[in-house]
C-alpha cells in the first residue's frame, strides 16, 4: 500500500512538474521608445504612417516593437518556449511548465503574467486602457454581371458602389484565415496576381511565406472580398490590395492563435492596411481550462479582444464574423465581442436570421453582432476555382469587409470611426436594434451618400468637433477640430435638464458616462468661436 501511495505522489509531482501551460509574459519597458517616435519610419512603412497622417491618428509606444533582448532572455529560460509576441501588448506567448513560467517573474524586466488557464492567475492582468474608437464621384461606370454572387452583393446595395468605380482600388486589405492553398494560381484571383495586388503573405503559426495552411478556408473567404470572374462571381472589393495571413491552425484550437492573431494584426498596422476580415472566432478550446465564460466576453478580457480595440485605435476597421454558435454557446465570441471590432451576423437570401448565426448582447450589455449580410449558402470559389456556397458567419464577414473597403475607398480621408458609424446608421435595424440582428443590413448607397454629404458639411472633421461612439455605453470621446484645444460638453435629457457637464481638451477628450442611464440625450460642445450639438444614444 505504501509503495503504491508513493507511486501515486510520484506521478503527480511528473504531472504537475511536465504538465505545459500557455500563458502571455508581460514587460516593463521598450527599448529607444524617444529615438523611433522621432524617427517613425524606422519602426512603420510610410504606407503606415501616411495612413495615420491621413487620419490623425496618433503614433505612440504602442508601435515600437517588443524588446528582442528580453524575448531572447525569455527564450533562453528553462523549459520555455515563445510562440508569439505582441508589440502593442508588450508581451510573449509562452509554453511551459506552471513553474518555469512563474519562474519568468524573476527577470527584472518582466512585470506580469497572465495564464491562458485563468485559474492559474492569481491577481488581475493589466488591460489595456480603451481609447479612440475611434474623391469626388468618378463619372467612369464599372458594371459587374455578379453570377451566383449577385443576392449577396445587391442584398447590401454594393453595386451601387462599384457603378460609381468604388471596387477597393487603393485601399489595402488584410485577410486573417487558416489557409489559402491554389490562390496564386485560382482564376477568381488572376486579376490581382497579374497587377501585382497581393502584397504578401505569412504564416504565424509556421513562421514562413508559405500560406497554404491546413484546409482552403482562407481561400473561400478571400473570395468573397477578391474574386472576380465577370458573369460568375464577383467579389466585394476586386479591385483593392491585400496581405493574407494565416493566424490559425485547423486541426487544434488554442489561446495561441488569438496570440498569432494579434501579430497580424500588428504587421497589417505597420503596412498601412485600412481594412482587416476575420473569419474565426475563439470560444472554447481544446483543453476546457483555457474556454473563455460569457463574463469573459466584456470586449477588453481576452487576448483578441484587446487586440482588436488597439487595432481599432490604429486607424484600421477590423471586420469580425460574429460566430456560428447561435444554436449553442449562442453568443458572439471573441474578438467578435470587442467594441473596436465591427462584428457580422448572417442571414439568408430574403434577409432572415440564420439559426446559426451567434447573437448578443455582450455581458456588458453591448449591441453585437453590429450589422449583417448574407451568409446562409453565400457564393464562393473554392480552391479549385469553382462557384459554390457554404455558409456561415465566415462568409458575411468578408462579403461585409470588401463592402467597406470599397465604402472607404469613396472618402479614404475619412477616419474609421466615421465610416463604421455610417454603416451601422445606414442599416436596416438602426433605430430599433436587436440581440439577433445588431443593427441590420447595411445599405452601402445610404451609407455612401450620407459619407459625401457629411464630409462636405465638416469639412473631414477639420472645423467641427465629432463625438463617438455613438450609441455609447460607459465612455464617450470627443475630436477636436485642428485650431481648438479646449471646449465644455453638456449632455442634456430629452427634456432639456443638464445631467453631465465637464471641461474637455485634445489632449484629455474622454468623458465617463457610466452613470447616464439608456436612452437618447442632446450633447453640446462649446468653444469660444464653435458651438457643435449631437444626438446621442446610451445603450
Amino acid at each position: 500500500m505504501k509503495k503504491i501511495v508513493l507511486l501515486l505522489v510520484v506521478l503527480f509531482i511528473s504531472k504537475n512538474s511536465f504538465a505545459q501551460d500557455d500563458a502571455l509574459v508581460f514587460f516593463a519597458d521598450k527599448q529607444n521608445v524617444e529615438a523611433s517616435l522621432a524617427d517613425p519610419i524606422t519602426i512603420l512603412t510610410q504606407a503606415a504612417i501616411d495612413r495615420k497622417q491621413l487620419h490623425n491618428t496618433v503614433i505612440d509606444e504602442r508601435d515600437v516593437p517588443v524588446n528582442e533582448a528580453y524575448i531572447l532572455e525569455v527564450k533562453d529560460a528553462a523549459g520555455i518556449t515563445v510562440l508569439a509576441k505582441s508589440k502593442w501588448l508588450n508581451c510573449v506567448y509562452v509554453q511551459g511548465s506552471q513553474t518555469n513560467i512563474n519562474a519568468l517573474l524573476g527577470l527584472s524586466f518582466v512585470i506580469e503574467i497572465e495564464f491562458a488557464d485563468k485559474g492559474l492567475n492569481s491577481k488581475s492582468f493589466p488591460i489595456a486602457t480603451q481609447t479612440k474608437f475611434e474623391q469626388e464621384n468618378s463619372l467612369k461606370k464599372v458594371v459587374y454581371n455578379y453570377g451566383d454572387a449577385t443576392n449577396q452583393v445587391e442584398m447590401l446595395s454594393v453595386d451601387f458602389l462599384h457603378e460609381q468605380d468604388f471596387t477597393g482600388e487603393g485601399i489595402t486589405m488584410a485577410i486573417l484565415d487558416s489557409g489559402f492553398p491554389n490562390v496564386f494560381s485560382n482564376d477568381a484571383f488572376s486579376n490581382a496576381v497579374a497587377e501585382g495586388r497581393i502584397l504578401g503573405t505569412y504564416d504565424f503559426a509556421e513562421r514562413q511565406e508559405n500560406v497554404d495552411g491546413t484546409g482552403s478556408h482562407g481561400a473561400q473567404t478571400f473570395s468573397d472580398i477578391a474574386g472576380l470572374l465577370d458573369g460568375e462571381f464577383v467579389g466585394t472589393a476586386p479591385k483593392a490590395s491585400y496581405y493574407l495571413y494565416r493566424t490559425e491552425f485547423a486541426p487544434t484550437e488554442n489561446p495561441v492563435e488569438e496570440a498569432w492573431w494579434v501579430e497580424a494584426l500588428e504587421r497589417a498596422d505597420s503596412l498601412g492596411v485600412y481594412v482587416t476580415n476575420t473569419s474565426l472566432g475563439y470560444q472554447d478550446f481544446d483543453d476546457s481550462r483555457y474556454d473563455h465564460s460569457y463574463q469573459d466576453l466584456d470586449g477588453q478580457t481576452t487576448i483578441a479582444a484587446r487586440g482588436a480595440n488597439h487595432a481599432f485605435d490604429k486607424g484600421m476597421i477590423v471586420v469580425t464574423s460574429a460566430g456560428n454558435d447561435g444554436g449553442g454557446f449562442t453568443f458572439v465570441a471573441t474578438p467578435a465581442d470587442a467594441p473596436g471590432a465591427l462584428t457580422v451576423g448572417a442571414v439568408d437570401s430574403n434577409g432572415n436570421l440564420a439559426g446559426f448565426s451567434s447573437i448578443g448582447p455582450t455581458v456588458d450589455g453591448r449591441i453585437k453582432p453590429d450589422v449583417m449580410a448574407k451568409g446562409a449558402s453565400a457564393a464562393v470559389v473554392d480552391q479549385f476555382g469553382n462557384v459554390t456556397t457554404n455558409s456561415g458567419t465566415s462568409f458575411s464577414s468578408p462579403i461585409m469587409a470588401g463592402a467597406v473597403a470599397s465604402l472607404w475607398q469613396s472618402r479614404p480621408e475619412s477616419p474609421n470611426y466615421q465610416i463604421m458609424q455610417l454603416v451601422r446608421e445606414a442599416s436596416s435595424m438602426f433605430n430599433n436594434p436587436s440581440d439577433e440582428m445588431g443593427y441590420g443590413i447595411p445599405n452601402f448607397e445610404e451609407a455612401y451618400n450620407a459619407l459625401q454629404l457629411l464630409s462636405v458639411e465638416d469639412n473631414l472633421l477639420e472645423t467641427n468637433f465629432a463625438l463617438y461612439p455613438n450609441p455609447f455605453t460607459t465612455e464617450l470621446n470627443i475630436s477636436f477640430p485642428k485650431d481648438i484645444e479646449k471646449a465644455t460638453l453638456s449632455i442634456y435629457s430629452v427634456l432639456g435638464t443638464k445631467v453631465l457637464s465637464a471641461r474637455i481638451s485634445s489632449v484629455d477628450n474622454r468623458i465617463n458616462t457610466s452613470a447616464l442611464s439608456s436612452g437618447i440625450y442632446i450633447a453640446r460642445i462649446t468653444s469660444e468661436n464653435n458651438t457643435t450639438s449631437f444626438k446621442i444614444v446610451k445603450q
